[in-house]
């Protein structure tokens, strides 16, 4: 579906004209009258109104989007454009989006002005740096927008590919301690490694194509979904596009790289990297690797669900032993995206939209643990990260104390709160293919209450350090941030209706494509029959008989 207006090229274009305006904000000013050359003050407030402003507009601009959006065709790709691009390659610029599509956009543009307003104060009173991270993070937005809303597989693998640059910029040269640098190489070789592997699927999925077929839009996602694939050929290229979608989401094994680069990097950098960044190799699994290689999917899927629960296990008991709480809410996201997975490998209706539906929640949930996170560690005298630092930060600190719980109960997945709706969907439907794997992974959930209330308990619980005497409260604009957030995980938790209905339907889609259904409900005969009498006059039991179960 098309709308007059190009919404979706706008929500791409807008960060990139808000990145240029907040680099150059302050330039050419001269340096100040006193001290080492910063950029001056003038710049530093002018630049950190400029990107706040622009991220703004981009969140107006996204609800127009929405208007626009019919909730009523959730599962077909609407706001779409199409142009020429590199019509010798068979490349166009193609862009639209379904239902989960638009709200992984949504939670692009959403964190990104939480995000700024998050590093008012950071990097450590640089205010060149500061322009310049605030200039990166808008750079970064636009490639995030980009990658949900690509419909040409070459235009989606240029994206991929291009917005590691920006990543690794925010991560190395913006993060915090001796090893960022350390941590920025390895979140980009690793991703280089599965991009070059995805590339090889790339370029034998175009050759798979007749030559008679080859056109200029021969990479559309449309154009390439129902080919008839060699069996070999199809499970090697979803072997090359599901690597590097796993390394992205991260998946275990070829998750190392994720504890390191949130230890290292600032909170808003890991919110922006982990809470949307990766979504894209979960986005990828359901948008690409289901509909254009549906028979090596299933080939794939218990291999891939078995894979799923262990990371759900690994990252939970994982972030149990964690000292550091930002490598610690590095784990947690291990252990959540294994449970994206497994709905998303079920092909089940239910469980691919609770994957769809846990992508939000988890973006919210484990951002709003990041950047409250990183409050706490703004008010310790050494910036210290280890939580054995802490200790009864509530009493001095209470609203810091309550919105920090909320953020971890809520990756906790206690009912009322966003991550449950989502997580249950994901067991229900789940649990129609694949009992024993939801409960063999079940236990995560009580392994997640026990991550959560412990740091709970260490950092805001007892007697406050002496370091942390002072310390104060969340001030304004750490409040509306936190607001903002702990205020969405309520709402998705006890009204996630509205929500639902853009999940759906790509729900319905994606296992249709795969060629599967969903299992049919057991169907109870004779329960309701009336007992009858059996010899010597005794009433017997009705008797029931199980229908098209699949358990």
């Amino acid at each position: 579906m098309s709308t007059g207006f190009p919404w979706l090229t706008v929500l791409i274009v807008w960060p990139l004209v808000a990145a240029a305006a907040t680099a150059l904000t302050g330039v050419g000013r001269g340096r100040p009258a006193a001290g080492p050359v910063t950029g001056g003050r003038f710049g530093a407030g002018a630049a950190r109104t400029v990107a706040l402003v622009g991220s703004l507009v981009e969140v107006a601009l996204l609800v127009g989007a929405f208007a626009a959006f019919d909730t009523g065709d959730a599962g077909s790709h609407q706001l779409a454009e199409t142009h020429s691009w590199i019509p010798a390659l068979g490349a166009s610029y193609a862009v639209g989006v379904d239902g989960v599509g638009l709200l992984l956009v949504a939670l692009s543009v959403g964190l990104v002005p939480l995000v700024i307003l998050a590093a008012w104060r950071e990097q450590g009173g640089d205010h060149v740096r500061l322009r310049r991270y605030l200039a990166t993070v808008l750079l970064l937005e636009a490639f995030m927008v980009t990658v949900f809303v690509a419909r040409d597989v070459f235009l989606f693998y240029v994206v991929f590919e291009a917005m590691l640059i920006p990543a690794y910029f925010l991560i190395g040269g913006f993060g915090q301690g001796p090893q960022r640098r350390y941590a920025a190489v390895k979140f980009l070789l690793f991703s280089l490694a599965g991009g070059l592997v995805m590339l090889v699927g790339v370029i034998a999925l175009y050759l798979q194509v007749p030559a008679a077929d080859r056109g200029p839009q021969t990479f559309l996602t449309d154009n390439l979904t129902g080919l008839t694939l060699d069996p070999t050929a199809e499970k090697l290229m979803f072997c090359a596009f599901f690597l590097a979608f796993a390394i992205k989401a991260p998946m275990f094994p070829v998750h190392s790289w994720l504890p390191d680069v949130t230890q290292h990097a600032t909170p808003g950098t890991s919110t922006l990297l982990i809470c949307v960044l990766d979504k894209v190799g979960t986005f990828g699994m359901l948008t690409l690797c289901l509909p254009l290689f549906p028979e090596a999917s299933r080939w794939a899927a218990p291999f891939v669900i078995v894979l799923a629960v262990i990371s759900i296990l690994y990252g939970a008991i994982l972030a149990i032993g964690q000292s550091d709480l930002l490598r610690l809410i590095g784990y947690t996201s291990v252990s959540h995206f294994g449970f994206i997975i497994l709905g998303i490998f079920t092909f089940t209706s239910l469980g691919t939209a609770g994957s769809g539906l846990m992508m939000l929640n988890h973006g919210i949930s484990t951002g709003a643990l990041f950047l409250i996170a990183g409050f706490a560690i703004a008010r310790h005298p050494r910036q210290s990260q280890l939580i054995g630092d802490y200790g009864g930060l509530r009493r001095v600190a209470p609203i810091l104390g309550g919105t920090f719980l909320v953020a971890g109960l809520s990756a906790a997945a206690l009912p009322g709160l966003a991550t449950f709706v989502s997580e249950i969907m994901v067991f229900l439907g789940s649990y129609s293919r694949w009992p024993a794997a939801v409960l063999v992974a079940v236990p995560a959930v009580v392994l997640a209450a026990v991550y959560v209330l412990l740091t709970y308990q260490r950092m805001f619980t007892g007697t406050t350090t002496p370091e942390l005497e002072g310390a104060r409260d969340l001030d304004g604009r750490e409040r509306t941030v936190a607001g903002v957030l702990v205020g969405a995980l309520l709402v998705l938790g006890l009204v996630p209706g509205p929500v639902l209905d853009y999940v759906r339907a790509p729900g319905e889609v994606a296992v249709e494509q795969v060629g599967e259904t969903d299992p049919p409900p057991d169907v109870v005969v004779g329960a309701l029959v009336a007992p009858h009498t059996g010899q010597g006059g005794a009433t017997s039991a009705p008797t029931t008989t199980t229908e098209g179960s699949s358990l």
